[in-house]
């Protein structure tokens, strides 16, 4: 596109005079810009023109923005990430709703450190069960098969009860268990597990027993949660009641067993709040039975501890709340504190 305009007339040629020294003047500059700018190519350019093979930096500052991924090491991690420790699922709802807990609830398997090189239970060894196992619901075959208690038969396991909107009392006593161990391991004790998530199924009533005996636990606690009636609340601690047949034999651990029940009842009141049971044991906190496999085939100091009931939409809203099953572990490890202290 040309312009026709008041100041430029094509029919007027413009003078000659005077250009070769502005041109001369130009290319002079010019030369050493495109110089400088070769150079520059070169010394940023890759062997075929791609990439740069190699970043020379200009400054320190633009050394350090050039570091290469070996000189920077590894990235930090994620503030949020847990990994598997936390485990926390980061699904539940705070409110309870969708049969979940809260954000404090674990679904995985966290690491688990070593005790405390000195504390007041040094020496002493825990053995934690937690009641059922969140995969028995797809295993109902193993799960029902019948093994020995001592005085009858009774299935392997169940797949445990669950809160009207699905929160179930697997996931709850594995995440109980879970922070139970925490403080337990900062007192110096030796903690062992019956199951920590890490099994398809089980393990079964007469295997959880055998667990604590094989570790020579200096007490045993079984956490559960019940699944009685709407208006049925507290907690409650079951004791071994003396029992002898076949492989079962509490007579050397009902005393003791005893003790602990108490220390962790009273305990236990202390920590959360929570009321003993209204429904068992007449307001002590404490039941008898001579029904479950899991004492009945203990030969160490072993209980119970109903923590409360899932079917009562006030219990059930305790038992979702991770700040209470954090208040639950801490009553359940005042109690065996007390108990292994003396």
């Amino acid at each position: 596109m040309s312009y026709v305009g008041p100041e430029f007339d094509p029919s007027q040629p413009p003078p000659r005079r005077g250009l070769g020294r502005p041109l001369t003047v130009m290319v002079a500059a010019l030369v050493p810009t495109c110089l400088a700018g070769w150079l520059v190519y070169q010394s940023t350019s890759g062997p075929d023109g791609g990439e740069a093979a190699r970043s020379l930096p200009s400054s320190p500052s633009a050394s350090a923005e050039r570091t290469t991924p070996s000189e920077a090491g590894p990235p930090s991690p994620s503030a949020s990430g847990e990994g598997k420790d936390g485990d926390k699922d980061g699904k539940g709802d705070k409110k309870g709703g969708g049969g979940k807990g809260d954000d404090n609830d674990s679904s995985t398997k966290p690491s688990v450190p070593d005790p405390a090189p000195d504390g007041p239970l040094k020496g002493k060894v825990v053995v934690v069960d937690p009641g059922h196992n969140p995969g028995n619901f797809q295993h109902a075959t193993e799960i029902n098969r019948k093994v020995d208690i001592g005085t009858n038969h009774k299935e392997c396991d169940t797949t445990g009860t669950s809160t009207n909107d699905g929160y179930t009392e697997a996931k709850f006593t594995l995440d109980v268990a879970r922070k139970l161990r925490t403080l337990l391991l900062q007192q110096g004790a030796t903690v062992k597990f019956t199951q920590d998530g890490d099994r398809p199924w089980g393990p079964c009533v007469d295997e959880r027993a055998r667990i604590g005996n094989e570790a020579r636990a200096d007490a045993v606690v079984s956490i559960h949660a019940d699944g009685s009636g709407a208006g049925n609340r507290g907690y409650h601690v079951i004791l071994p009641a003396k029992v002898k047949g076949g492989a079962a034999d509490t007579s050397a651990i009902v005393a003791p067993s005893k003790e602990l029940g108490e220390r962790i009842a009273g305990a236990f009141v202390s920590a959360t709040g929570s009321a003993p049971s209204n429904y068992v044991g007449g307001g002590t906190g404490l039941d008898t039975r001579s029904d479950l496999g899991g004492l009945n085939l203990s030969t160490v100091p072993k209980v119970f501890i109903e923590c409360g009931n899932m079917r009562d939409a006030k219990d059930a809203a305790l038992l979702k709340s991770g700040e209470w099953r954090q208040k639950a572990a801490q009553g359940i490890s005042n109690g065996i504190g007390g108990f292994l202290r003396g």
